[in-house]
C-alpha cells in the first residue's frame, strides 16, 4: 500500500514531512509512501504574510488536496493551520514537539550584544513588537522567505542579525546557524511553534487510526490549549500574541502575551488547568486578556 504526503514545496517543509513518514514506517514497516510537494499561496506570493491578511495561506491547497483525494494525508508546521478546523478533516497527531523558543542568527551572539539601531529581520508581527519591548533602539526590518533564504539574506549582510523559529532551524539541519536561544520571558513564541500536525480526512477511520501511533499526548494537549487561546479571541498568525503551554506536575501551565504593534503596551497572563481539558485552559487565558485588547490594539484586534 501507497500513501501519498501532502507538504509544501519547501525543503523544510520535506525535511520535515520525511521525518514524520519515517515514524510512520516504525509503526507498519510494510507501508510505503509517496511524497507530494504542493506550493501555497503563501509559497507564491512575496509580499509579506502580514499584508495578505486572512488566514490558511501555507496550508489551503494541501486541505484542498486532501479533500480532494489527492493525496492521503498532510504534513503541516501546525502554527499555520488555522485555528477554526475545516469541515470533514481532522488532525489525527501531533508528534513530539521541538524546541518551540524563537533563536537569534547572525554575526552577534546575543540579543543584548547587538549594537544600537541594529537592523533585525522578521516578519512576524509578534517577534517584532516583543523585540522592540525589549529594546526600543532596534530597527526590525521585514525578512521574507524560506528559512533557507534568510539565511543567505543574514550571511549577505542584509541584516545584522534575524529572528527564527529554532525548531525550523533544527529540523532543516540549520542548528549551527544558532546564536542564541530566546527565552520565553524576552520572546514567547506563537502558539503551536515547533509542532507539526498530520491531517487527515475524518471519514479514513484507517489513517486516523495509523497517524494517532505516532501522537504525543503532552505535545497535543499544550497546542490545544495555546490555539484555543488564539481562536478565542479571534485571532490568527498576523497578530502580535505568544502562547507557550507546559505540563508541570499533573497541571497545564499556559503562559500568553499580548503586545501592541509597536511593543510599547503588552499584557502577560498564566492560566493553569487540568491536561485533558486544555481548550478550558485555553479559553480562560483569552478570558484575562480580553478586557485589555482595546487598550494594546484598537481596531487591530478583532472583537467578540
Amino acid at each position: 500500500m501507497t500513501l501519498r504526503v501532502g507538504t509544501r514545496a519547501s525543503s523544510l517543509s520535506r525535511r520535515q514531512t520525511d521525518w514524520v513518514v519515517k515514524q510512520l514506517r516504525g509503526v507498519d514497516p510494510r507501508l510505503e509512501f509517496q511524497v507530494v510537494a504542493v506550493r501555497t499561496a503563501g509559497d507564491r506570493s512575496r509580499r509579506p504574510i502580514p499584508e495578505l491578511g486572512g488566514a490558511g495561506w501555507f496550508t489551503r491547497e494541501l486541505e484542498r488536496a486532501l479533500a480532494d483525494g489527492v493525496v492521503d494525508l498532510v504534513v503541516h508546521s501546525l502554527k499555520d493551520l488555522p485555528t477554526e478546523p475545516t469541515p470533514g478533516l481532522v488532525v489525527a497527531a501531533v508528534p513530539t514537539r521541538e524546541d518551540p523558543r524563537d533563536c537569534l542568527v547572525g554575526p552577534w551572539p546575543t540579543l543584548d550584544a547587538l549594537p544600537a539601531g541594529a537592523r533585525v529581520g522578521t516578519t512576524s508581527p509578534r517577534r517584532k513588537a516583543q523585540l522592540l519591548a525589549y529594546r526600543r533602539d532596534l530597527q526590525v526590518v521585514p525578512l521574507r522567505g524560506n528559512v533557507d533564504t534568510r539565511l543567505r539574506k543574514v550571511e549577505a549582510g542584509e541584516v545584522d542579525g534575524a529572528v527564527l523559529a529554532a525548531a525550523g532551524l533544527v529540523r532543516g539541519g540549520w542548528q549551527d546557524r544558532i546564536r542564541q536561544l530566546l527565552d520565553p520571558d524576552v520572546v514567547l513564541p506563537a502558539p503551536a511553534q515547533g509542532a507539526l500536525a498530520v491531517q487527515v480526512r475524518e471519514g479514513d477511520r484507517a489513517l486516523v487510526e495509523l497517524a494517532s501511533r505516532i501522537d504525543d499526548a503532552t505535545t497535543h494537549a499544550a497546542v490545544r490549549a495555546e490555539r484555543a487561546f488564539l481562536r478565542a479571541l479571534g485571532g490568527g498568525c498576523t497578530l502580535p500574541v505568544g502562547a507557550l503551554a507546559t505540563a508541570e506536575t499533573g497541571r497545564l501551565r499556559l503562559r500568553v502575551r499580548v503586545l501592541s504593534e509597536d511593543g510599547s503596551r503588552q499584557v502577560s497572563v498564566e492560566q493553569e488547568g487540568a491536561p485533558d481539558d486544555p481548550e478550558r485552559v485555553g479559553r480562560q487565558a483569552a478570558d484575562a486578556v480580553r478586557p485589555f485588547l482595546a487598550v494594546l490594539g484598537g481596531a487591530a484586534w478583532p472583537r467578540r
